[in-house]
């Protein structure tokens, strides 16, 4: 593995190893859409946030498949797969893990670090919203710096490491909202919508006979690793990077610039991590296509996914009926051809 990982310099992104990369991502693409019927996009996103190197919320009603998808990217990944059902009364040690007395090597007890469910590869965050926001922050440094701090000791995490949390957005009784700065961490934000009529015939067959398939690991953890450094390698122009730029600056209603739309209904604007969060992305979803380097489209793909949790209406949008991810396409296209 670190033989791979060595040989993948900037003047190493040749076109072979972009065509064997994207051929185990359509085969693992496949492997999941076996499982899991009617939700090609979510599963698109989840391996553009995997190779990108980042964290996915998922949002929909329950028995959409949610905890499935996860279960299964798990499966075609071979990566290690812990869940941990969040509940008003989990504690962040349920988590991160704590300071326990461990039997030693001769069989006597000492004080220890008990490491929690959190030391894992891909983490199911299974209705975050349920826990208090001093749990829900137990995970804030692990999702930013791969660290988990406990007992006085600095532990890294393994290598991937991808939370997916998901979150009901229909019974909120009981629930408590995210931190803005626990969202933020979330690359993406994945909506698993009800599956159409053929859909939902296809799952009922798939789901109710006697021998369910089991999907078949596709990926390694040197595939995934080697596919995050081959992201960061992909070429942006100076002047994509710029709009991004331009559009982010635009968003802040603070500004007395910014647009009146924005000045008027928006509470915050897209801080400089989301802007890295549009960069990435529009990469992965480059190196997904075969392409060596990123274009406007890119960025447009992706704008839904990395925009949609990171944005609040303050009392007068919402009042007025604002949709803000209509609003932020309108200006991001303004500023498309502004730089073109």
């Amino acid at each position: 593995m670190n033989e791979q990982l060595a040989a993948a310099e900037p003047a190493s992104l040749d076109r072979a190893r972009i065509e064997h990369l994207t051929d185990l991502l359509r085969r693992a693409r496949s492997e999941i859409a076996a499982a899991v019927v009617g939700q090609g996009a979510v599963v698109d996103q989840l391996l553009l946030a995997l190779i990108a190197g980042g964290h996915v919320l998922l949002e929909g009603a329950p028995g959409v498949g949610k905890t499935l998808i996860v279960r299964t990217l798990g499966q075609v990944t071979g990566l290690d797969f812990a869940r941990v059902q969040f509940t008003p009364d989990l504690m962040p040690a349920d988590i991160t893990g704590g300071m326990t007395l461990v039997p030693d090597a001769d069989g006597r007890t000492r004080l220890g670090f008990q490491k929690g469910p959190i030391f894992t590869q891909i983490l199911l965050a299974d209705e975050i919203n349920r826990a208090t926001p001093k749990t829900q922050s137990a995970l804030l440094e692990a999702m930013q710096e791969g660290t988990v701090t406990a007992g006085g000791h600095t532990t890294p995490l393994p290598e991937p490491f991808f939370v997916l949390a998901t979150q009901n957005p229909i019974e909120m009784e009981g629930t408590y909202r995210l931190p803005e700065a626990q969202i933020d961490r979330f690359l993406l934000k994945a909506e698993v919508n009800y599956p159409q009529e053929e859909e939902l015939d296809a799952i009922l067959d798939l789901t109710t006979g006697y021998e369910p398939r089991v999907p078949r690991q596709v990926l390694t953890q040197e595939d995934l690793l080697l596919a995050q450094r081959l992201v960061r390698m992909v070429p942006m122009a100076s002047h994509l990077r710029r709009a991004v730029a331009r559009f982010s600056v635009a968003t802040q209603p603070q500004i007395p610039t910014s647009p009146e739309p924005v000045r008027r209904y928006l509470r915050f604007g897209l801080s400089p991590r989301g802007a890295q969060a549009m960069v990435l992305s529009a990469k992965a979803h480059a190196l997904v296509a075969g392409r060596y380097n990123v274009a406007f489209d890119d960025l447009e793909a992706v704008l839904a996914p990395v925009l949609r949790h990171r944005f609040q209406l303050n009392y007068e949008g919402e009042a007025a009926g604002v949709e803000p991810l209509g609003l932020l396409a309108q200006m991001f296209a303004e500023v498309k051809r502004g730089v073109t």
